[in-house]
């Protein structure tokens, strides 16, 4: 494998031990990224399995065929957004799964393709798109979203205490010109900061670059509706494995598992259950997963992951 290769999937060896693969299974990574996972996964598909790769940046998709070629007979390439999980299947003509993955991190070649616009280190055009047909760009969210719209996905999606100030300061750059590029934006940022947040070890555009991310690939959305999707889609005894890395998409995951695992969905005062719904997933372990010690040192990017695995009850 040529040296392009070198960066390593997070949380690798937990995920292949979570999705406990079967040789002869189907198995969808929805997040196919640099396909350092789908590499791991089909490589255990000796038996006549296939592996399902799902990305929305076309970019993936291509890099993708290329590094996976040797198994190319055994894998299917579908671009689009895995908050469609259950139409791309349907379109595809497959009915389940016996294992799912999705890891919820912005892929590295995205944040380091400085032309892609999501990293508030380098200097590029305002996009942020994760799928470059989509029609909304971080341009359009910074230069014509209302005030108060930008002061929510900063403070909601960006955890971003100062979202006031610094919505404000947007909105008095841009009556001026349009901001169009990320280092203007990011000095737009910094201007509405105090010292002391400036001083912070933290990057001072980092939170905000969160939040205007998510906000244009309406990333929290599609968690939802990928998780209601993938678990009617799995076989019995199948897992799903979601790998997500800040407290927002953690939240979620948690939440929806936790409400799968959980089945019945009475108020707490009811003497017995009225509403019939059954446990679909039991939670294995019920705890998330972290990076090992030996992980953090060798990839500090993997420093916020959090791994929830799910397997799929009988039905």
């Amino acid at each position: 494998m040529s040296g392009t290769y070198t960066h390593r999937p997070v949380l690798l060896e937990e995920c292949i031990q979570g999705l406990a693969i079967r040789p002869d299974g189907l198995y969808i990574d929805g997040t196919l990224g640099r396909g350092g996972h789908s590499e791991e996964i089909v490589k255990r598909l000796t038996q006549g399995g296939r592996l399902i790769c799902i990305d929305r940046d076309s970019q993936a998709i291509e890099a993708g065929k290329a590094r996976l070629a040797p198994w190319a007979g055994q894998i299917t390439f579908l671009h689009g957004n895995f908050g469609d999980l259950a139409q791309l299947l349907d379109d595809a003509g497959i009915e389940k799964a016996d294992g799912m993955l999705f890891d919820l991190g912005v892929s590295s070649p995205q944040l380091d393709d400085p032309e892609r616009g999501f990293s508030y280190m380098h200097d590029a055009p305002l996009d942020m798109r994760m799928d470059r047909d989509d029609a909304l760009t971080a341009w359009t969210v910074v230069n014509q979203w209302p005030r108060t719209e930008l002061r929510r996905i900063l403070s909601q999606y960006g955890e971003e205490k100062y979202a006031g100030p610094i919505a404000a300061a947007i909105e008095r750059a841009r009556e001026k010109a349009p901001i169009e590029t990320t280092g203007q934006l990011v000095e737009v940022i910094r201007g509405a900061m105090p010292a002391a947040a400036l001083r912070e070890k933290q990057h001072p555009a980092k939170r905000s670059f969160q939040g205007i991310r998510i906000a244009v690939n309406d990333e929290l959305t599609a968690i939802s509706r990928m998780l209601q999707g993938a678990i009617p889609r799995l076989n019995a005894g199948g897992r799903l494995a979601v790998i997500s890395f800040h407290s927002l998409e953690d939240r979620i995951v948690k939440s929806e598992l936790a409400a799968a695992a959980k089945g019945c969905d009475c108020p707490p005062s009811f003497p017995v259950c009225v509403c019939g719904k059954k446990p679909l997933v039991k939670l294995v372990p019920r705890k998330p997963i972290l990076p090992s010690a030996q992980e953090l040192e060798e990839n500090p990017r993997a420093r916020s992951a959090k791994l929830r695995v799910a397997e799929k009850l009988l039905e």
